[in-house]
């Protein structure tokens, strides 16, 4: 399973607020993938797992390997 993970959040940096947003490419296989694709959309996740380039690609691509719902949310 592709799918597509947006991050969106705050961080102070050098005394000043900053809002910080980023998407990254990912992928899940197996059970994982199964479990995931169960998931609505826009619900939030914390995600373990590893990055790794592709050999054709220019940006590196998180590996889902396990994922449990975030506490913040």
């Amino acid at each position: 399973m592709e799918l597509r993970l947006e991050h969106e959040s705050e961080a102070c940096e050098a005394g000043q607020t900053r809002q910080v947003k980023a998407a990254i490419k990912a992928v899940a296989f197996g059970v994982t993938a199964e479990a995931l694709a169960a998931q609505a959309l826009g619900t939030q996740w914390r995600f373990d797992g590893f990055l790794a380039t592709p050999r054709n690609g220019k940006h590196p691509v998180l590996h889902i390997q396990s994922f449990v719902p975030d506490p913040i949310s």
